[in-house]
């Protein structure tokens, strides 16, 4: 079969592009080995969020007596039922996406695992298809490490069908997939221990906002070992054992489920790459253009598999760079685009642009604002003070470089930095602003008022 255009993979940016194509005339093939809809539908924001909010109703419920609130009697946790509300949640998206890919002109959806078999042309199922232009959108997949083979380890996928709260939940990783895990499953009531080979969690973050996730980790009761070496696991009388040293046996944790959350990995390994002749990196992403061109011409790749970000946010930006490309002025660019990210724990951590340790490393002469969430009124009035807030400015230009938001509400007033960004003004525009008060991001341009040399 001949098409103006293939897609392959339903995640966040191939299902806008699908529909953009086709309504610009293009025929279009649109190819779904899995569920519509990709990590984010399916394992990723919509159901995590679920089980986020769930457990922040039981934490809630456990802890208001400092509000005066009390709650007489056990607070119990369903978890068949936050499963069977998730599901729920996961099957309006999937069914979403389906009536808007299944029933539109010039789209055709095919079913199955796409394979190239040379730089224009795919398989599916024994099915070939060709197209000029050819959009990669494959995302990513759980690494899983080595000494992992022997046992029944869990992934943030398959944790997500589990009924039963487990008794005691190891998490190899504490990055933000650990955290967000580690913590809503505590709140759960599973016994959670959190293992990182490196010596602090989120160890891309500074050491203070580290040091304070940590901090509330551990005082929600997650036992946490940092600086395992040679993690491995074996079953030993129905439980797992993980191992944290190369050389002492005794150095272990015994629980009843573990899961792997050890980063991601590009799922390009079974496209049949080579037969394209497409170039990927030594973590096998897949290299782009600024337009997300491969050194194919009019073959690309968007989202996670092409390591130019991590994020639902920035795969929905991929096809609007996508879009501008192929439908308007090209001006939308990869380099345009400020990381940001979000791990939603409770409270969450927010960053945009460069933190404290990338200004250094960089010898950016800087200036930066902290304030600890100690300090804020309305944290304070919510009974939620853990965290801190930083700001860090550019010295020569007074344009803000980036900023890390730990506390109650972070992921959203986050955004109030994120927009100055990417207006380009000096911070003195939201130094001078007002803000409503009481609320967090008030202290914004009070932080903004009280810049220190970052030596």
């Amino acid at each position: 079969m001949k098409y103006d255009a293939i897609i392959i993979g339903t995640g966040q940016a191939g299902p806008p592009l699908a529909g953009k194509l086709a309504g610009n005339g293009y025929k279009t093939a649109i190819i779904e080995k899995d569920q519509y809809g990709g990590t984010c539908v399916n394992v990723g924001c919509t159901p995590t969020k679920a089980y986020v909010a769930s457990a922040r109703r039981a934490w809630v419920a456990k802890n208001s007596a400092d509000l005066g609130i009390s709650i007489e009697g056990n607070v119990t946790v369903d978890l068949g039922k936050i499963k069977s509300r998730k599901d729920d949640l996961v099957k309006e998206s999937r069914n979403g996406l389906k009536d808007f890919l299944e029933n539109r002109d010039n789209l055709t959806v095919y079913n199955g695992d796409a394979s190239f078999t040379g730089p224009k042309t795919v398989e599916v199922d024994g099915e070939k298809l060709e197209a000029e232009q050819i959009f990669i959108n494959v995302g990513t997949k759980p690494r899983i490490p080595e000494g992992f083979e022997n046992v029944d380890y869990l992934t943030n996928a398959s944790i997500l069908e589990l009924e039963e709260i487990p008794e005691h939940l190891i998490i190899v990783g504490g990055g933000y997939i650990g955290l967000e895990f580690g913590q809503m499953f505590k709140r759960f009531g599973s016994e959670v221990t959190i293992i990182d080979r490196n010596d602090m969690l989120l160890h891309n973050e500074d050491a203070d906002i580290a040091n304070a996730i940590t901090d509330i980790i551990q005082k929600e009761g997650i036992t946490v070992r940092l600086g395992a070496e040679c993690i491995s696991s074996k079953k030993k009388k129905g439980e797992i054992v993980v191992d944290l040293d190369c050389e002492e046996d005794e150095n272990t944790v015994t629980g009843s489920h573990v899961l792997i959350a050890a980063g991601r990995i590009p799922a390009t390994d079974a496209l049949g790459l080579a037969e394209a002749g497409i170039k990927t990196n030594d973590q096998g992403y897949i290299n782009v253009t600024e337009h997300l061109e491969t050194n194919i011409k009019n073959v690309f790749a968007l989202g996670d598999c092409n390591g130019e970000g991590a994020f639902t946010h920035t795969a929905y930006n991929d096809y609007q760079i996508m879009s501008s490309y192929l439908f308007d002025n090209g001006n939308r660019t990869l380099s345009d685009r400020f990381t940001c990210y979000a791990a939603f724990m409770d409270p969450p951590v927010a960053r945009v642009g460069l933190n404290e340790k990338k200004v250094k490393e960089k010898g950016i002469k800087a200036k930066m604002a902290t304030r600890p969430m100690s300090r804020i009124a309305r944290a304070k009035e919510m009974g939620e003070t853990q965290g801190l807030l930083k700001i860090i400015i550019e010295a020569e230009t007074d344009k803000i470089l980036g900023a890390t938001f730990l506390g109650t509400g972070a992921d959203e007033y986050i955004h109030a930095i994120i927009d100055m960004m990417y207006a380009d003004t000096p911070y003195t525009i939201i130094r001078d602003a007002v803000h409503i008060h009481p609320t967090v991001s008030e202290l914004i341009p009070t932080m903004l008022e009280e810049l220190q040399p970052l030596e």
